[in-house]
């Protein structure tokens, strides 16, 4: 958990350990495989599986300003060789105004 708390702080100082917590354990299994554990920004079916399930799904977006949260998420994390999931999906909710909800 700190892994990802410690990563998830390099785009956002002052993240709650609680909110990385609960995207921690809603991404469960998928973080257990390294492929599986990042995200491939380059991937545009892969963008729209997070649009789609994460931020029009679970966090109530609508697919326009889903959309528009995958592309700055994944512009902030542009210089990161390796995007790691769970800061990604962090950044979406942070993008949307979501991390209240989660």
């Amino acid at each position: 958990m700190s892994d990802y708390l410690a990563d998830v702080k390099k785009y956002d100082p002052e993240a709650d350990a609680a909110v990385v917590d609960r995207i921690v354990k809603h991404l469960g299994i998928a973080l257990r495989n390294r492929d599986s554990s990042q995200v491939s920004a380059s991937d545009k079916k892969e963008l729209e599986r997070v649009r789609d399930n994460w931020a029009v799904k679970k966090l109530g977006a609508d697919a326009a300003a889903g959309e528009a949260a995958v592309a700055g998420a994944a512009k902030t994390m542009a210089a990161d060789r390796t995007k790691h999931r769970v800061t990604f999906y962090y950044l979406v909710a942070k993008e949307l105004g979501k991390l209240k909800t989660i």
